[in-house]
């Protein structure tokens, strides 16, 4: 009988997984340990953006899946449109360097 086997990093995150059937997955994370792909042997794969806060923020996968989030003050995660997403990256980019071009907080 064929075991299971798991690799992990230095952080202890499981980067390889291989089950006794023969499915295996890759994983790749951040520097904070969030999980930002993930591939496997059927050929579906997931990528995983998130805020400074650790929650996912955009999540897409091969099946042309595509999600953007925000969180309320209760970090209650809501559905957003992409238009809204890029509003608020680019309010956050504005707040952060007040002497930014007024044109690079718009999509030409």
């Amino acid at each position: 009988m064929t075991e299971e086997i798991k690799e992990y990093d230095k952080n202890k995150n499981c980067i390889y997984y291989k089950s006794t059937s023969g499915f295996e997955r890759w994983c790749k994370y951040d520097e904070n340990n969030n999980g930002i792909h993930y591939r496997n042997s059927d050929g579906l794969e997931f990528w995983f953006e998130y805020d400074e806060n650790h929650n996912i923020i955009h999540t897409k996968n091969t099946c042309n899946n595509e999600y953007w989030f925000k969180y309320d003050g209760n970090n209650e995660r809501i559905f957003i449109t992409h238009q809204e997403f890029k509003q608020i990256e680019r309010t956050k980019l504005y707040l952060n360097n007040k002497k930014i071009s007024r044109f690079s907080l718009m999509d030409i």
